[in-house]
């Protein structure tokens, strides 16, 4: 009985020195550890939806941009035979009905001017704009300069352009040739809903 409680108090020891703050410091600032950039984890947020590919926490007023994709703005159109509809309304609807009453989890990616740039999800889209690129309700945005692709949301797009689905079954301009001839206009309606 002896022997069994020494190698218990033995264990429970090791365990403890592991977990220490001292030898976790200890093993970081020896330069051995690796520790990989991982984009950061907030806690969940509740948000209200700014247009189609962003939105706003409502408790800190941070404002979140999906990562990879590109939407139809506010004011755009697209047409299905000769009926005109509003796509800029329906993206945003899609996002306001994917994010109403629920929390959002997001990693930040990186933070630019006036916006965080994130993938997120909510417990219904466990990656809100691979769902969107799905649904054929959002566009994959083209990359910058060293920013990788993902896969997922290139295979995505593809399956709503087979199945003409969303802005696929229609004629569209794409997003940001869109905005680039109206700037003028898309500029008052971000400024517009960034004021609310």
């Amino acid at each position: 009985m002896r022997r069994r409680e020494a190698g218990f108090l033995t264990v429970i020891g090791m365990v403890a020195l592991a977990a220490s703050p001292c030898s976790a410091q200890s093993l970081a600032d020896s330069g051995s550890v690796y520790q990989p950039k991982v984009a950061a984890q907030l806690p969940p947020l509740r948000v209200e939806v700014v247009d189609g590919t962003r939105f706003r926490d409502i408790e800190t007023k941070a404002v979140f941009r999906l990562y990879g994709i590109d939407a139809c703005a506010a004011d755009q159109k697209a047409t299905l035979g000769r009926q005109p509809w509003p796509c800029g309304t329906i993206v945003r609807a899609w996002l306001v009905t994917a994010t109403l009453n629920t929390w959002v989890a997001c990693s930040v990616l990186r933070d630019e001017p006036g916006e965080r740039l994130a993938r997120c999800a909510t417990a219904g889209h466990r990656d809100l704009a691979a769902d969107m690129l799905r649904e054929g309700v959002a566009v994959l945005a083209p990359a910058a300069d060293g920013e990788p692709e993902i896969r997922d949301y290139i295979a995505a797009e593809q399956q709503a352009r087979k199945a003409y689905r969303g802005l696929w079954s229609s004629t569209f301009q794409m997003p940001w040739d869109w905005r680039a001839a109206n700037q003028p206009a898309a500029d008052a309606a971000m400024r517009a809903e960034a004021a609310r």
